[in-house]
């Protein structure tokens, strides 16, 4: 397992518009469409990765608390899947159907838009406001496969739960850390 860090995209940051298929219902997904009322999760995740698989029952969890509270969640894959056919549409589809993703799970089969939000990682996690801007990016939790801590979600909701109460999250936002995004040659 490569142990690649977040880019850490500084907060303020307009979120990169976006329309990518989603593999889960076969349509086009377009951020300004599926963002929430409140907030917006962005995650960059894939199938295989260690680190995802580690925390898919904790996002899962999150968003569906979290969606009852406007919070709205968007996964994409960006993985070269000639190299990696494990992250490919139909296996992603299959994947999220198995995890139970309650969120669409969005194909960027051009790498475009993991380099607009400069993602360097899975998972790769980005809080938008209302307005589309970056309140926060990194890390889920402190949980990490094999280091035995659990997996809480703590950094993430603590970030969430401050955008719906309209309060600075001045908690110390930690880089994200996992498989690197597998680049197209």
């Amino acid at each position: 397992m490569a142990n690649t860090p977040s880019n850490m995209l500084p907060l303020g940051t307009k979120a990169p518009l976006f329309k990518l298929p989603d593999t889960v219902s076969d349509s086009m997904v377009s951020l300004e469409n599926a963002k929430g009322q409140t907030g917006t999760v962005v995650m960059f995740i894939c199938n295989h990765c260690p680190f995802v698989i580690h925390i898919n029952k904790a996002i899962v969890s999150i968003a569906n608390t979290y969606a009852e509270k406007g919070i709205a969640f968007i996964a994409i894959s960006s993985n070269d899947v000639v190299n990696y056919p494990q992250d490919g549409p139909d296996k992603m589809k299959a994947h999220a159907k198995a995890e139970s993703y309650p969120f669409p799970y969005l194909y960027d089969e051009t790498q475009e838009v993991a380099k607009a939000y400069d993602a360097a990682c899975t998972p790769d996690l980005y809080v938008f406001d209302n307005d589309l801007k970056l309140t926060y990016r990194g890390q889920l939790d402190d949980s990490r496969p094999g280091n035995g801590l659990p997996v809480t979600g703590a950094d993430l909701t603590h970030a969430l739960d401050c955008l719906i109460e309209g309060i600075e999250n001045t908690q110390t936002q930690k880089p994200s850390i996992g498989c690197n995004i597998k680049w197209k040659r």
